[in-house]
């Protein structure tokens, strides 16, 4: 009797398996440990992207602010992401410095990864209805992504605090009319490539569960995955100190706000 030879996986199972490890491959940078420069003030510039002049100008600008309405807003520059995105590490960096208000969770951090080319806006709880993601969006395309093409980090920083005080300040007409015009002018490309993938997964599993059910297996659930989020709100890890007298008041993010690169 002749053995059976063993049956080579088909093209589908190959396709789902890679979809499998490569929609794995995020998980596993999150999971890492991450380690964050400590919460010195309301500029923490571990990159070393901007001069003194500039960050004392920035520190009195934030100060103020908060004095005035109570909001905590943070600017922080890091060398690396340390292999994560710079959506987990933004909201991670927000939770461990604890910025904004327990009560209100009125707090916003500005990161900028300079060796990634990556910045995001990451948002309290308690500020996502006024600095909402759309406009988060806009400030990073037309204030700060601009300037750091330019290798001006210092002006696309400034400028995008700008942007964010005005807006929790409650002058936003001109950043929602901007807001407004992007929304209208929605990506085809984009929206067509997610279907398709959508598509594909679907139909790969939708066939996996069908031969196994025809070899007498329990058909499986189907897992699809959704569009990038806003975030993401994994632990916390990675030290920081009392920040010569600075610190957040305990405040936290469910990952609000939005990210560009340049």
């Amino acid at each position: 009797m002749r053995p059976v030879p063993a049956r080579r996986a088909g093209p589908s199972a190959i396709i789902a398996l890679l979809l499998i490890w490569c929609a794995g491959l995020p998980l596993t940078a999150r999971a890492a440990e991450l380690t964050f420069p400590q919460l010195s003030g309301r500029v923490v510039d571990a990159a070393g992207i901007l001069k003194p002049e500039d960050r004392a100008g920035l520190e009195s600008k934030l100060k103020a602010f908060e004095d005035k309405t109570s909001d905590q807003v943070v600017v922080a520059s890091v060398p690396s992401l340390q292999g994560t995105t710079v959506e987990d590490f933004g909201n991670r960096l927000f939770r461990a410095w604890q910025i904004g208000q327990a009560k209100t969770n009125n707090g916003a951090l500005l990161i900028v990864a300079p060796k990634e080319r990556k910045v995001r806006i990451e948002v309290g709880y308690g500020l996502e209805g006024a600095l909402t993601d759309a406009l988060s969006k806009v400030i990073i395309t037309t204030a700060i992504a601009p300037r750091f093409k330019a290798g001006d980090f210092a002006g696309g920083i400034d400028a995008g605090v700008d942007a964010m005080l005005s807006i929790l300040a409650g002058d936003a007409d001109d950043w929602h009319r901007r807001a407004k015009v992007r929304g209208d002018d929605t990506d085809p490309v984009q929206a067509l490539i997610f279907l398709v993938i959508l598509i594909v997964i679907i139909v790969v599993f939708w066939r996996m569960s069908r031969g196994q059910r025809g070899r007498g297996g329990r058909g499986g659930f189907i897992i699809v995955p959704g569009p990038p989020s806003g975030g993401w709100s994994g632990g916390v890890s990675g030290g920081f100190g009392d920040g010569g007298g600075f610190s957040g008041g305990g405040g936290s993010s469910g990952g609000g706000g939005a990210s560009g690169d340049w």
